[in-house]
């Protein structure tokens, strides 16, 4: 089922620390860590996704962010769909925004070959780009990656932007597949949120 809905503008960031979202205002606070001066800009992450074309449904804590959560999120989480020609234009997207494989250690990153074929040949890459950390994943636990989600996805206006966002129920059932501990800490406030979210319909 498609549903969408208009929330606000994710702003700049504005101080340092990590990063914070108000369901009311969905404003975020700058990460930075201390190998890392890049300023997190998720909404600019998604606006170049979008310019070229890319189909993508965003999962993770951003998406919860996005669902009214007053989750803590650090990076752009993103499940695209897996057509090579989705992926070469996800490669342009990786180019323009200097994508690089996030390495511990390695202020810089590690430059690598996101061509087509490359993208597809690993299930998950952690990278850092010019406007803050984007992880790709084409099966979150739990789930049976872009096609499964994009049947529940919620498409949100953020700033004239249509961002497909995975459902809050899928959200919750990757994370809980996930299992980690960061996961299981975030669990209870979600699924209060899925029910008030039902109880409202």
């Amino acid at each position: 089922m498609h549903g969408r809905s208009s929330i606000g503008e994710l702003r700049p960031p504005q101080t340092s620390g990590w990063i914070g979202c108000s369901p009311a205002s969905t404003s975020f606070v700058q990460a930075r860590r201390p190998e890392v001066t890049v300023e997190f800009q998720p909404q600019e992450i998604l606006a170049t996704l979008d310019r070229h074309g890319v189909r993508y449904v965003l999962v993770g804590g951003l998406a919860a962010v996005l669902h009214g959560s007053a989750h803590v999120t650090t990076d752009v989480d993103i499940v695209p769909e897996q057509a090579v020609r989705n992926l070469e234009r996800l490669s342009v997207a990786l180019q323009e925004l200097d994508a690089r494989i996030r390495v511990a250690g390695e202020s810089d990153g590690v430059p690598f070959d996101h061509s087509a074929e490359s993208l597809a040949r690993v299930r998950v890459w952690n990278l850092q780009t010019s406007k803050g950390d984007l992880d790709i994943t084409f099966e979150p636990s739990g789930t049976r990656g872009f096609d499964d989600l994009r049947r529940d996805v919620v498409h949100m206006s953020v700033r004239g932007l249509d961002v497909p966002v995975a459902s809050l129920a899928d959200v919750i059932r990757s994370k809980e597949a996930a299992g980690r501990a960061r996961d299981r800490a975030v669990l209870p406030g979600l699924r209060e949120l899925l029910a008030r979210q039902t109880r409202d319909r």
